[in-house]
C-alpha cells in the first residue's frame, strides 16, 4: 500500500514514504527530534470579547435562514461569518472558555450538531477541527468547523480516485486492505469497526486515522458516540507525549455516490503555543506539499499498546 525509501545522509538515515495510489509523499527524519522545538504549554486565557462565550455567542453569531442556532447541549451551531466553502457551519463546543481536557458528551453533541448543519447542504461534507493557535484556531474557545462543497477537496479527491482504481483492479474494497493490513502492522492502535492506526505516510506529525464503516454522512448518526471515544483516546494519548495543539477532519463521500469510498477520521499533533511563536509548518509543508515528519508512526503505536 506504500513505499519506504531510506536515504544515508551525513545527520542520520532519512526516510522517504510515498501511499501508492494516492500518491502522498512525507520524509521522515527522526534526528530532527534533537532540535527541541515543541515547548511547554503557553496560552493567555483572557475572554474578553469572546464571539464564542456564552455572554456573546447568542448575539453576534448569525442564524440559519430559519433564524435559529443549532442547540445540543452544551454545543452551539451555525453558519460561518466568515465562510470559503459553499456550506461552512461552526459548532462551538463547550461553554466554557477553554479546557484542556473534553468529555465524550461533549464531542459528542458537537458532532451531532455538525452532522444536522452540513446534511441539508448536500455535497462532499467534513467535519474539522483546530485546537489552539498554533493548530490554526483563532479563537481560543474550543470550535469545530464543518464543510459541505459540490466538489471534493484534494485529499478526498485522492482518496476517491484510490478508492475506485483499486477495485477495479482488484475487485474488492482498498478501505479493506488498508484496515486488513493496519491491523496486523506495528502502526494498529486500537478498535475494529472503527479501527485506529498511526498512518504509515503521514501528513503531519504523529498522524492517526480512524476508518469508519460507511462513507457519507447520511449513514454517520449510529457511529458518533464510537468515533467520540475513539477521538477522547488519541488527544489522551497526544497528551501523554507532551502535545496539547491538534488538527482533526473528518471526511466523507458524497450521499448516494458508489465509490468503494470509506469516512475517516484524521488526527495530528501540532507544536504547542509558545511566546516564540515558533510553527512547525515551514517551506516543505507549504510550497513543496510534502511533510517533513519526526516521529515513525510504527514508533507511536508501539508507544500505545505498550
Amino acid at each position: 500500500m506504500f513505499s519506504v525509501t531510506d536515504v544515508v545522509t551525513p545527520g542520520g538515515i532519512v526516510q522517504f514514504r510515498k501511499e501508492n495510489l494516492t500518491g502522498l509523499t512525507c520524509r521522515i527524519s527522526p534526528e530532527r527530534l534533537l532540535r527541541n522545538i515543541d515547548q511547554p504549554l503557553h496560552v493567555s486565557l483572557q475572554a474578553d470579547n469572546c464571539p464564542f462565550c456564552r455572554d456573546n455567542v447568542y448575539t453576534v453569531t448569525p442564524t440559519f435562514s430559519n433564524g435559529r442556532r443549532i442547540l445540543i447541549g452544551e454545543s452551539v451551531t451555525f453558519p460561518n461569518l466568515y465562510p470559503f466553502g459553499e456550506g461552512h457551519v461552526v459548532t462551538v463546543i463547550t461553554k466554557e472558555h477553554f479546557i484542556e481536557t473534553f468529555n465524550r458528551q461533549q464531542i459528542v453533541d458537537a458532532l451531532h450538531g455538525q452532522m444536522e448543519a452540513l446534511l441539508p447542504a448536500q455535497g462532499y461534507a467534513s467535519i474539522n477541527w483546530n485546537f489552539l493557535p498554533s493548530a490554526g484556531a483563532s479563537l481560543l474557545h474550543p470550535h469545530m468547523q464543518g464543510l459541505a462543497d459540490s466538489c471534493p477537496s484534494r485529499i478526498v479527491d485522492m482518496y476517491l480516485y484510490a478508492s475506485r482504481t483499486y477495485r477495479n483492479r482488484h475487485g474488492k474494497s482498498y478501505w479493506g486492505a488498508v484496515r486488513e493490513e493496519e491491523k496486523t502492522s506495528d502502526r494498529y492502535l486500537f478498535g475494529d469497526e472503527i479501527l485506529w492506526s498511526a498512518h504509515a505516510v503521514p501528513v503531519g506529525e504523529r498522524e492517526v486515522r480512524g476508518i469508519l464503516p460507511v462513507a457519507s454522512l447520511d449513514e454517520f448518526e449510529c457511529y458518533i458516540d464510537l468515533l467520540a471515544r475513539g477521538i477522547l483516546e488519541i488527544l489522551t494519548l497526544y497528551r501523554r507525549l507532551g502535545t496539547h495543539a491538534f488538527n482533526m477532519s473528518l471526511f466523507f463521500d458524497k450521499a448516494g455516490d458508489d465509490n468503494g469510498f470509506c469516512a475517516f477520521c484524521s488526527l495530528i499533533s501540532r507544536i504547542n503555543p509558545n511566546q516564540m511563536s515558533t510553527s512547525d509548518s515551514a517551506f516543505m509543508e507549504r510550497m513543496h506539499l510534502e511533510p517533513v515528519i519526526l516521529t515513525m508512526p510504527e514508533d507511536l503505536g508501539r508507544y500505545y499498546r505498550k
